[in-house]
């Protein structure tokens, strides 16, 4: 039996087609500039991103190798894979392959795939480099600098080119910042022979959990799980009030967990969402935002979070299992927040749900596409019975192969399979590429000692005080996030301000979850906020409105990561039930008066002075202390009994 497929029935009138969802995302996400070529170079990438991702489950599940060799053919496919489909420039072609980057390919495979065939005798030496090691190097470091602004933009690689500036010329630095400053070849040697540089640590979690993951998830895909994804929010939430909007949080909660892109995350949620939330009565400026957030917050959903979350596992020596444990309850929140300002400018503007009758059921979604919820499962329970992130991603793939086999909509046959292979590497490709040039700026920081100089530094300039060093920790977070991919600004930030922020006696996992929040929280605000930008232009609105309306919806949870700071027991640390209860609960009573004061509705529409007091109010629910947040408790209690009680009939048309 066909499934239905209710969310494109649903679409509105005039939907955007696919051509110009593309030309949106390519606006907003470097990654996804790609050549589509065709023929036989459409074939040889083709055969080369499945080879990549058929390596990447061999070592996953089978064979195993060590971990440098790992590092350097993963870069190695990523590396020739960006130039064959990588443009120099946006105006380059999109369906041909120029001469020059078939050199570039072939000069990559050489000087990147050199180090997995001589790590051995490397290794013998110390890392002490042979003369032509070193034009090895140079031209590795170069081609690495050029593929990474290919796929993940400038912003990055100019970035990188700082830091080795800062090796170089670092005797000239003022200050604290003065060093003797190192040789080109010392600076070629440690980026290129050693495991400190491009082939750090950030380049082998790429090679290992983040690619498996994005494979499982490109399966997952394939299989249909993003249209039963769908179908279930449309089933679960599109009759309630402002059901749409509701049906994205949900949906868009959900596709995130196994889609680590904002911008991608709401072209592909989005397109059907952001019409129907329009329908009903949504301003568009609105709509957009609401889709922004709820997608962006997919990075911070367990069990399979963003590819920082992975990279903080290695950096502070956790299971992964510990960091999706601890990300739980904040993800709840944050979704939380959301699916609440959501209610309040529903029943605001009498905002109604769609028809039932247009609507699939729950039970027939789950009947007909239910077992793709069963390679989820098996991840879960893969990481409770402590099997490796690697492991559980290679037998949630294999699940995935298998239970598509139960229904003929959703069963991948030997074309689906190699489609998969071939996506699961492409979508790994931004990733690869930008580990790597991170690896310039941790080898800095591991040549120089600099970011131990940086953390002095703002712990001096804060004056030794916690709360002036969160306030800067944050900002820089959002800053560098606005022009960093969201793993290249956590590795940043947790190299540069985390050790701050421990250096103040902050609890390790908080403060790496803090920069890595906010680093992802740079997707919704302004001026640079490309989840918003991308939403806004799926609902034809003013970009830099839905931008600081999606601040507005997720004000709540830019309060948050405080909470990690000062009550870390939200990270389920030393836990007191009584205690974290007071927590969760006052956060949620926070949560629906700040929704409550923005909107400017509670029952009734509020007053100015009725607004101001209750988001400030509100406010005390995230304070460190028992007392704020008890008391903070109870005036939201108190204010939803008395404007519960004066409520009146008025509804606010959403035009209005």
């Amino acid at each position: 039996m066909e499934p239905k497929e209710k969310p494109v029935d649903l679409l509105s009138i005039d939907p955007m087609n696919d051509e110009k969802i593309q030309r949106l995302v390519e606006k907003y996400d470097a990654e996804s500039r790609y050549r589509r070529l065709t023929g036989l170079p459409g074939k040889l990438v083709t055969l080369l991103l499945a080879g990549m991702s058929l390596f990447h489950l061999y070592t996953a599940g089978i064979g195993i190798l060590p971990i440098t060799i790992q590092r350097a053919v993963h870069l190695t496919f990523a590396i020739v894979a960006v130039y064959l489909l990588y443009p120099m420039t946006q105006k380059g072609s999109k369906t041909q392959t120029p001469w020059y980057d078939w050199i570039l390919a072939a000069a990559s495979l050489v000087a990147v795939g050199y180090i997995a065939v001589a790590f051995n005798d490397i290794a013998r030496r110390g890392a002490e480099p042979i003369g032509y090691e070193l034009w090895l190097g140079a031209l590795a470091m170069v081609l690495v600098l050029e593929a990474g602004r290919r796929v993940v933009g400038n912003v990055l690689p100019v970035m990188s080119l700082l830091f080795l500036s800062y090796c170089y010329y670092g005797a000239y630095a003022p200050g604290m910042f003065q060093i003797r400053g190192y040789s080109v070849s010392r600076i070629i040697q440690h980026m290129y022979l050693t495991p400190e540089g491009i082939f750090g640590v950030a380049l082998g979690v790429s090679a290992t959990f983040v690619i498996t993951f994005i494979i499982f998830g490109a399966f997952l895909g394939k299989s249909g799980g993003a249209r039963f994804f769908n179908e279930l929010a449309l089933a679960l939430a599109g009759s309630r009030p402002g059901g749409p909007a509701k049906v994205a949080v949900v949906a868009s909660g959900l596709l995130g967990t196994i889609n680590g892109s904002s911008v991608a995350n709401v072209a592909t949620t989005g397109t059907f969402t952001i019409p129907l939330m329009k329908r009903v009565g949504y301003k568009p400026e609105y709509a957009g935002a609401v889709e922004a957030c709820a997608s962006t917050g997919g990075q911070l959903m367990p069990p399979i979070m963003g590819a920082g979350a992975f990279i903080m596992s290695e950096f502070l020596g956790m299971s992964y299992l510990r960091i999706a444990a601890a990300a739980a309850l904040p993800a709840v929140l944050y979704y939380t927040a959301i699916f609440v300002n959501v209610h309040v400018r529903a029943r605001k503007r009498g905002l109604r749900g769609l028809s039932k009758d247009e609507l699939p059921a729950a039970g027939q979604v789950l009947k007909q596409d239910g077992h793709l919820l069963i390679p989820v499962i098996a991840v879960i329970a893969a990481l409770l019975m402590k099997y490796t992130p690697i492991k559980a991603a290679f037998l949630g793939v294999l699940a995935v192969v298998v239970v598509s086999q139960f229904r003929a909509h959703t069963r991948m046959g030997f074309k689906a399979i190699v489609e998969a292979l071939e996506e699961g590497a492409r979508g790994g490709l931004g990733v690869a590429l930008a580990c790597a040039l991170v690896g310039f700026v941790v080898g800095t920081s591991t040549l120089t000692s600099l970011g131990l100089t940086l953390s002095n530094n703002i712990i001096e300039i804060s004056g030794g005080k916690l709360f002036p060093t969160l306030v800067m920790a944050m900002v820089a977070s959002l800053v560098l996030g606005m022009g960093l991919p969201t793993t290249a600004n956590y590795i940043v930030c947790s190299t540069i301000i985390a050790p701050a922020l421990i250096g103040m006696n902050v609890f390790p996992l908080a403060a790496h979850l803090f920069v890595f929040y906010f680093g992802i929280m740079a997707d919704l605000t302004p001026p640079v906020c490309l989840a918003a930008f991308t939403g806004a232009g799926i609902a034809g609105a003013n970009p830099a409105k839905t931008g600081f309306t999606a601040t507005k919806i997720a004000l709540a949870s830019y309060l948050l990561p405080y909470s990690f700071i000062y009550s870390p027991m939200i990270l389920l640390e030393n836990v007191v039930y009584l205690d974290l209860a007071v927590i969760l609960v006052a956060g949620v009573a926070g949560i629906l008066g700040l929704a409550a004061g923005l909107e400017g509705w509670m029952f009734r529409s509020l007053k100015p002075l009725e607004r101001v007091a209750i988001i400030l109010v509100s406010v005390g629910a995230f304070l460190p202390h028992d007392l704020p947040k008890l008391a903070a408790l109870g005036a939201v209690v108190a204010a939803f009994l008395f404007f519960r009680k004066t409520a009146g009939e008025e509804i606010q048309p959403e035009t209005a």
